[in-house]
């Protein structure tokens, strides 16, 4: 089992790495039209496994598409991971979309309205 550091500087150097392919190193137009934004890359304690944790913009039907481009081009990114970063053994790589990104207004307004609330219940306190 690797240690915190070391699973902390790979997921640094895959996101920036695959970040790199994804603008230069792939030809696929569908991921080249999309807007992929990597949020995160969550690597497993014995660096086995990574998940890319990606922001798409677009409806549905889209993101899906790119998804579907990632897994299509992931044998080619491992290998140009192992290359890059000269590693034995690159890990095994999960693509899903960054759920946060798509949640992030609704809590603000939940907080927004939360802050609202209290502060009328403050206000109606102090007319009693």
């Amino acid at each position: 089992m690797a240690n915190s550091r070391r699973v902390e500087k790979l997921s640094s150097l895959l996101k920036r790495e695959i970040s790199e392919l994804l603008v230069n190193g792939i030809r696929d137009e569908r991921i080249h039209q999309a807007m992929i934004t990597i949020t995160t890359v969550e690597v497993s304690g014995d660096l086995q496994h990574a998940k890319i944790f990606i922001s798409l913009f677009g409806e549905e039907q889209k993101k899906n598409e790119v998804l579907f481009a990632l897994e299509e081009a992931k044998g080619f990114i491992r290998a140009e991971l192992a290359r890059r970063l000269q590693m034995r053994r690159s890990p095994e790589l999960v693509f899903k979309i960054d759920k946060g990104m798509t949640k992030g207004p609704s809590v603000l307004d939940l907080l927004n309205s939360l802050e609202l609330e209290r502060k009328s219940k403050d206000t109606s306190n102090q007319d009693s």
